[in-house]
């Protein structure tokens, strides 16, 4: 049986969503002939135009693209500087792009080490845990045993205003058959480990294009990708599109809204991939 858990009724929290950012040092433009960095920077100017003030941003991995050491030195230098405009903290989580030595060299400016990186902090009463979905070596994401086994115990204790979970892979089904393969491979042991907790809803990227459903009725949104989207109606080629999207969160209640935002600009085609193809000849 399901336990329910009762929350406490607090002021609404506000904060912004961003995902896939896949920076490089300037002049690398390894994706497209874009200078990715213009768009997160681009971003963040709009998020400074929003009426409410988000309480913090969270980005769900694929912070840069390379995943070299010094693509990481500048995405440090770059988050801080937009951390400050903001006036607001900026939390990151890995993706498959990622690479955990080069990261914590560069990014958090420690002892490099292939240690996986999660955590959690807490935020007017809202929990907020970025876990790590990486599988070393390969697209694919997966929770590991003992990172389920820290959730569960980190679980164990409500907060005042429930928890959301931040994590690369997507836990739900998306609009095309070609894209199921980028999704988290081990939903099931997350179910199992968040049923009866407080966790009211799941963010993630990964596939580049706002998707969204429920996991036993708990919310889970993917968000557009900010360096580049996917178009969702594709059915045999991945077809990438010169798009920058992220989401606004709301929690009031014990209740998790999303509200998908795409910034102005073309949308222009940039790359179409056979993907039906390639499997037929691999």
């Amino acid at each position: 049986m399901t336990t329910m858990t009762t929350m406490t009724t607090m002021e609404p929290i506000f904060f912004i969503h961003l995902t896939d950012i896949h920076i490089s040092v300037p002049g690398k433009k390894p994706l497209f002939d874009l200078e990715m960095s213009h768009k997160l920077r681009a971003a963040c100017a709009e998020i400074r135009t929003l009426e409410t003030k988000p309480s913090f941003v969270v980005i769900s991995g694929d912070l840069t693209h390379d995943g070299d050491l010094e693509d990481y030195r500048f995405l440090k230098k770059l988050l801080d500087e937009e951390e400050a405009l903001l006036g607001i903290p900026i939390h990151v989580a890995l993706g498959n792009h990622d690479f955990r030595e080069p990261f914590r060299e560069g990014y958090l400016e420690e002892e490099p080490s292939n240690e996986s990186y999660y955590y959690s902090f807490m935020a007017n009463g809202l929990r907020i845990v970025m876990l790590n979905t990486q599988v070393p070596g390969t697209h694919g994401g997966r929770l590991d045993e003992v990172q389920l086994a820290w959730l569960k115990g980190l679980l164990a204790e409500p907060a005042p205003s429930g928890t959301i979970i931040v994590h690369h892979h997507p836990v739900m089904g998306t609009p095309t058959v070609i894209m199921d393969d980028h999704l988290l491979e081990n939903p099931q042991d997350l179910e199992n480990v968040i049923e009866g907790s407080d966790v009211i809803g799941l963010l993630s990227g990964h596939i580049h294009y706002h998707n969204v459903g429920t996991l036993r009725g708990i919310l889970c949104a993917a968000a557009d990708g900010l360096a580049f989207g996917l178009d969702p109606s594709a059915s045999s080629n991945m077809r990438f599109i010169d798009r920058s999207g992220y989401n606004l969160i709301t929690v009031k209640n014990g209740q998790m809204s999303v509200q998908p935002m795409t910034l102005p600009g073309e949308q222009r085609l940039l790359y179409e991939l056979n993907v039906t193809k390639i499997h037929a000849e691999a």
